[in-house]
């Protein structure tokens, strides 16, 4: 008979590990943050993008201080929010894989850069350049609050989002045709 597995930790620890598992159930939105110009460009998937305030136009993205971007854009005081459609579940993986550095996440994916310079993901959903107006500094991440000074907006409507540690694809013509089925007022207008 095998023992079972003794793991040591503190309260923090566990408290942790829950934490995770709960923040693990909030289905987000996925994008990828670009920083940089010129070939010293890098970029990261994140779930954390939200909006703060649509008069005057303000959204926040929390970044762990020790990701590569997060330098860039307190240095530059600049970043591109690129947010992935369903097609695009390859970019999201690229961005995170912690083995491609700067530049090298950016190789065979098709870019331009945006009005400051910051490169923006060609086929993305919608696209925002956004001036860095405040950095807050808590715990291990930086709280990025950004002015948006270009957008773009793709006529798509199918998105990638992240749930309970996989991608899930959200296709508009789908999904309300499923809605339609079990029988959701008005889902099946268009």
């Amino acid at each position: 008979m095998s023992k079972p597995d003794i793991h040591l930790v503190d309260a923090d620890h566990e408290i942790e590990l829950q934490f995770r598992l709960v923040m693990r159930r909030l289905a987000g939105g996925v994008c990828v943050i670009t920083a940089g110009s010129g070939d010293d460009i890098t970029g990261m998937t994140v779930t954390s993008l939200t909006s703060l305030s649509a008069s005057p136009p303000r959204l926040l993205v929390s970044i762990n201080r020790q990701a590569s971007t997060f330098e860039p854009i307190a240095r530059h005081r600049l970043f591109g929010v690129n947010i992935l459609g369903s097609d695009q579940q390859a970019l999201a993986e690229r961005f995170s894989n912690s083995r491609l550095k700067g530049s090298q996440r950016f190789d065979g994916t098709a870019w331009t850069p945006g009005a400051s310079g910051i490169p923006l993901l060609d086929h993305s959903l919608a696209t925002v350049e956004c001036q860095v107006e405040e950095i807050i500094e808590r715990h291990s991440h930086g709280i990025i609050v950004g002015r948006l000074s270009s957008m773009d907006v793709s006529h798509r409507l199918s998105g990638l989002t992240y749930w309970n540690g996989r991608y899930v694809q959200i296709d508009h013509e789908a999904d309300l045709d499923l809605l339609a089925e079990v029988s959701i007022p008005l889902a099946h207008v268009r």
